[in-house]
């Protein structure tokens, strides 16, 4: 069998960047720079097929005359002549995802359609458009692979447990449920990265000559954030990869010398993460490592900081959230705003580079803005971040504010557009969290 997987484009609404004073603009994101490991997890389960992964993102990155996507849709559709055609789905890129499956079905219509990731998880109700064939929730590798095999012997697609079939009576979940499968330990699949090559040199975070790749230590998280999609995605589980297996992953990566561990939060069980830096320093691993840690992890435990750095860890992806207790409380942030300036002199002590990331509420006014700013400015960090709260589909705020969104365009659901009603004129509110942007150490964004 053929099998195109395609990482859709990113949303470019970001009214934070267009609003932002000229000054703070080159410092606000623009991108995320990152390989698509679903796609290449999924990949390597189907490895025994003929499997292309195109990452329209590095594309795009890449070539600046890229065609427009449908054009490049139907380029790549000419090329492979593919039998299924696979999406994954975060929910500011839905309607990319929606753009190419109907550029497929318009090109073929036998060509099978499959949606997975983020969106599908957590909203796939949502698929109901005529380009999709099949939504896959969850993790779903061993999933897609009979989904694979019954394409390939013309088999029911009804038979396979919890997958959703688009009709024109609607969608449609299959009876039962999945096979177990143990994603972070007995089943785990390395992603293969050899799809990448091509766009290897667009995974640079900031001015680093060096490329960087994700590299997953565990999924889900222990935490219950209220504007959180991560932990309901996995219905608040936990799952921690063993240490041998990333050992053996690090080791297969050398045109990687930047490795970012992108968990929810790297440093959960502090045992584990000990052990895996032990480890990696008998093998003799030496790479530049980027980690999201909470602040009340470094502020407690600032001996574990200290062992990290010293085994290469350079930057620190910290969610500070906010200034205020009463609002970290209102997140089920259970880590008080101290913690927040107590984590960056641990950081600061042992050489580690600290991004902050705020979170700003739809109706913060003009003296909540100035109490962030001089706080902020009072305990700046090397990079900084400041967001647009956002009520995600699939999250507990999402269920908390429903009511109150005015706003339904998922591509503005990125964190960088209000989808709420603003106490600030809605561009004066976009205007003022882009001025915070400035307010930071350092002269590079990440």
């Amino acid at each position: 069998m053929k099998i195109l997987l395609i990482n859709p484009p990113r949303s470019p609404e970001n009214n934070i960047l267009k609003f932002a004073p000229e000054e703070a603009k080159r410092f606000i994101h623009k991108k995320l720079i990152g390989p698509p490991l679903g796609l290449l997890t999924i990949a390597a389960a189907v490895k025994d097929h003929d499997v292309t992964v195109f990452d329209t993102k590095g594309e795009y990155d890449l070539v600046e005359e890229t065609p427009p996507l449908d054009r490049l849709v139907r380029l790549l559709l000419e090329k492979h002549q593919p039998d299924i055609v696979g999406v994954t789905v975060i929910t500011s890129e839905f309607g990319f995802c929606i753009e190419i499956c109907r550029t497929v079905k318009q090109f073929n219509p036998g060509i099978l359609t499959v949606a997975g990731g983020l969106h599908a998880t957590l909203c796939p109700q949502d698929f109901t458009d005529p380009s999709f064939d099949i939504v896959i929730p969850g993790q779903c590798p061993h999933i897609f692979q009979e989904v694979v095999r019954m394409k390939e012997n013309g088999g029911s697609y009804t038979s396979i447990p919890g997958i959703l079939i688009n009709s024109a009576a609607g969608l449609h979940r299959t009876a039962g449920k999945p096979a177990p499968w143990d994603t972070a330990d007995a089943d785990y699949l390395m992603p293969d990265r050899s799809h990448l090559k091509r766009w290897i040199d667009t995974y640079k975070v900031g001015n680093s000559p060096f490329p960087s790749t994700y590299v997953f230590t565990s999924l889900g998280c222990p935490y219950k954030c209220t504007f959180c999609s991560i932990w309901t995605q996995f219905k608040g589980k936990y799952f921690q990869r063993t240490v041998e297996s990333l050992i053996h992953e690090l080791k297969s990566i050398d045109e990687y010398p930047v490795v970012r561990f992108a968990d929810a939060n790297t440093v959960v069980d502090e045992t584990f993460m000990l052990h895996l830096f032990k480890r990696m320093e008998e093998e003799g691993i030496r790479k530049t490592f980027i980690m999201d840690i909470r602040a009340d992890v470094a502020a407690n435990r600032p001996d574990i900081i200290e062992k990290l750095a010293r085994g290469g860890l350079k930057v620190v992806i910290c969610g500070f959230e906010s200034f205020r207790d009463e609002e970290l409380k209102k997140y089920h942030k259970d880590s008080p705003a101290i913690d927040n300036q107590e984590a960056v002199k641990v950081f600061e002590q042992n050489g580690i580079m600290v991004r902050g990331n705020y979170v700003v509420p739809p109706d913060y006014n003009l003296n909540d803005f100035q109490a962030l700013a001089e706080y902020a400015d009072r305990n700046r960090v090397v990079y900084a971040g400041y967001t647009v709260l956002t009520p995600m589909p699939g999250t507990i705020y999402y269920q908390q504010v429903k009511d109150q969104i005015i706003d339904h365009d998922y591509r503005k659901y990125n964190f960088f557009n209000s989808v709420m009603k603003t106490t600030l004129p809605h561009d004066e509110f976009h205007t003022r969290i882009g001025s915070l942007w400035l307010i930071k150490k350092g002269t590079d964004v990440i």
